[in-house]
């Protein structure tokens, strides 16, 4: 499984580098609107930074809502680092622009996934990724690990190479069932991905090693 922090704060990338495990980084507007980045020379000049930061793919989103509005701002964002994806809302313009990226050799994004439905659509365009959301879901009296699992089968059964991005992960027992399921990338904050880190037992037993260490040594 491929680990993605879902952040646009260059000090969370940093710490998630020097982890060891961080195999790329998915971002939104509302994320970049968080760190305080406005206006496009800004936005691309973060996103280079980002690139610069990380060897693995960075999803870079589109704001455009129609068709052409995407492409032309997916291209610009495609031209700016190899390591770029683009991340293109789940619409019928959207499904479009996956399209049209894909026999560029653009890779892409789809996010906003909320059915099985939406996620096949974006394989058969082409999609590099595709982004269910499983807290969102949760949120509304559904399932998210169930939608994940359906998607998993789904491109198992056909054999479509995108890769399931489960998006909106929002604590450990999530990330793990995840992983579970076979989902191919999680993408989450960086606590997620620390809390994986602890346990209390490695505290208490860490802790007995260094005293039994000390009585011996002083």
């Amino acid at each position: 499984m491929k680990f993605f922090i879902d952040t646009a704060n260059l000090r969370e990338i940093q710490e998630a580098v020097e982890l060891g495990v961080l195999d790329g980084v998915t971002t939104n507007p509302s994320l970049m609107a968080k760190e305080g980045i406005k206006g496009m020379d800004n936005i691309m000049a973060h996103y280079r930074q980002i690139c610069e930061m990380v060897d693995g793919d960075v999803s870079a989103e589109v704001i455009g809502i129609t068709f052409d509005d995407m492409v032309r701002e997916g291209e610009m964002f495609a031209e700016l680092h190899p390591n770029i994806v683009v991340k293109v809302p789940m619409t019928r313009d959207g499904v479009k622009a996956i399209k049209h990226f894909s026999e560029k050799g653009i890779k892409t994004n789809c996010t906003l996934i909320f059915s099985a439905g939406q996620a096949l659509l974006a394989a058969k365009a082409g999609a590099t990724y595709i982004s269910p959301f499983v807290g969102r879901l949760d949120d509304i009296g559904h399932d998210g690990l169930v939608l994940v699992q359906q998607i998993v089968d789904i491109f198992s059964n056909y054999g479509y190479p995108t890769q399931v991005l489960a998006a909106s992960v929002r604590h450990v027992p999530h990330l793990i069932q995840c992983a579970e399921i076979g989902a191919d990338v999680v993408t989450c904050p960086l606590n997620v991905i620390t809390g994986l880190l602890n346990h209390p037992l490695t505290d208490k037993g860490l802790a007995q090693f260094l005293a039994d260490h000390k009585k011996v040594n002083g």
